[in-house]
């Protein structure tokens, strides 16, 4: 692509429609719930609305005029800049990962948007297009993934190139996982996604009062609904039934097309009914592996498995530096994935206890938190059931639970070093199992307390790139371990040549 050219028009039309859903309330309230009103405040109100729309129009039809981009073999360039021109250039080997994301108004008009992740921060964190053809996102992100291969086929070549690229790149992935009806069901109660309803209809309903004040209308409601136990049980039932088939149909709706797919050089994540997200990482971008497991999932066998990258996926409610494979993936399954896809990763199932010393230290290190608490429940002593004596429970109860999330975390802390990798699993109900690679960590770090150095014990801890960076450890380990830990990093020399 040798000259700049302008994003899609309809890139104009998809700002005029975000424009329009974030406006939306506001014309609600000042023209069709105040349309009588002749307040001071609603009619400069109404004057306002119409300045920041107009201006907000002028500003995306100048936006469109003067960004640019343009792609040479190894770069992008993007012009920005209405009265300031600015120009921004992106190595392609910055590129840490890509997101695609197609919502219904991309499909209407067979489009979608595509991000270009770099590990960078502030204004040049991402390369994105909101809308642009699907044939000159495949190009683009055929180039960007082999900028050494040659120059950009032309616009024109655009469908050819999509179905060549198409059909080059479908027969090489393998997919890895794709969930059945039943992972679905199952998903949707262990997400717990059916318990979202009711908290979603208290919230129409304190929003629909806030217009319409049906307030009156709803106790009265309630009142014949209490009255009456039949009525009651038969709206419990409902409730359960419609709440179970939303947490299932909202579940489907986000996991029903989902799938886990790989070639030699790439992981590709595709996830979303409705609205389609394909997230893809080159697999030497991985920083480190991590799974994890809540109680429930631990309880039913699942577990789900991240992948750190220094890119993060998205922005906004999409916004996440760790990438998840699939949030309930069978166990057994979890680990043979990682071998099929990551096969420079080695997960162990043998790891490393702590020492019981490590449990001592950890029972007797001191507990701000339950100092704190117990401070402010002594002097506000509240009571509970006329119980005068409330405070102090609570605070024993405080104390057990601490105590007893002390020693889960120490049961289920492990550790291996084996070769170029390392393994750390912690947490107390939820358990993190991280696995990164010698050449992907950025810095580690050894502190002993004075305590610590009594016992012979120390704090290992690890850094990988990520936004914000990616922080493992464990805590109370031997000092063995410490000393050997700061020997294999070092060992990092030899396979780092050049950061």
């Amino acid at each position: 692509m040798t000259e700049a050219r302008r994003h899609h028009p309809l890139t104009m039309v998809w700002k005029l429609w975000k424009l329009t859903k974030f406006s939306f309330v506001i014309a609600m309230y000042l023209f069709v719930i105040k349309f009588g009103s002749d307040s001071t405040f609603l009619k400069y109100g109404r004057i306002a609305f119409f300045l920041f729309v107009g201006v907000a129009v002028l500003v995306i039809l100048f936006q469109w005029l003067t960004h640019k981009y343009k792609l040479d073999d190894a770069s992008f360039h993007l012009y920005e800049g209405v009265f300031t021109k600015s120009v921004r250039t992106i190595p392609f080997a910055k590129i840490q990962n890509v997101n695609r994301h197609t919502t219904l108004f991309h499909r209407l008009f067979n489009m979608t948007s595509i991000r270009f992740e770099t590990g960078l921060t502030g204004e040049e964190a991402a390369v994105e297009f909101e809308v642009i053809s699907l044939a000159e996102a495949d190009n683009i992100e055929k180039h960007v993934a082999s900028p050494v291969t040659g120059g950009l086929m032309t616009v024109q070549d655009g469908e050819a190139a999509a179905e060549s690229h198409a059909e080059a790149v479908k027969p090489q992935r393998t997919v890895h996982f794709k969930p059945t009806r039943k992972d679905i069901v199952r998903a949707s109660f262990t997400s717990l996604s059916f318990l979202l309803l009711i908290p979603l209809l208290g919230s129409a309903y304190s929003k629909i009062d806030q217009f319409f004040h049906v307030k009156q209308e709803a106790k009265g409601l309630f009142s014949v609904i209490m009255d009456s136990w039949w009525i009651a049980a038969i709206l419990i039932v409902v409730l359960t039934v419609v709440s179970v088939a939303f947490g299932i149909v909202r579940t489907f709706v986000k996991y029903g097309k989902y799938e886990i797919s790989s070639d030699p050089e790439r992981i590709y994540i595709t996830k979303g009914l409705v609205d389609e997200t394909v997230f893809s990482i080159a697999k030497q971008r991985v920083q480190a592996v991590e799974i994890t497991q809540s109680v429930l999932k631990r309880l039913l066998g699942l577990a789900e498995v991240k992948l750190t990258s220094a890119g993060s996926l998205g922005d906004g409610e999409d916004k996440l530096e760790i990438s998840s494979l699939y949030p309930f993936l069978p166990v057994q399954r979890a680990y043979e994935m990682i071998s099929e896809m990551l096969p420079a990763y080695e997960v162990t199932r043998e790891m490393n206890r702590l020492p019981a010393k490590s449990l001592w230290v950890r029972m007797l290190r001191p507990s701000w938190l339950w100092i704190v608490a117990t401070a402010a429940l002594f002097y506000f002593k509240p009571r509970l059931l006329g119980f005068e004596q409330t405070w102090w429970v609570l605070s024993g109860v405080l104390l057990i639970w601490i105590f007893v999330s002390r020693w889960l975390d120490f049961a289920n802390t492990r550790y291996v070093l084996k070769d170029n990798f390392i393994q750390f699993r912690t947490g107390s109900l939820t358990t993190a199992l991280l696995v990164s690679k010698r050449e992907k960590i950025i810095e580690v770090n050894v502190t002993r307390s004075l305590f610590q150095k009594w016992l012979g014990l120390a704090s290992v801890g690890t850094m990988n790139r990520a936004k914000p960076v990616h922080r493992a450890g464990i805590d109370d380990a031997p000092v063995e371990l410490a000393e050997s830990f700061v020997k294999w990093y070092m060992e990092r020399r030899k396979e780092v040549k050049m950061e």
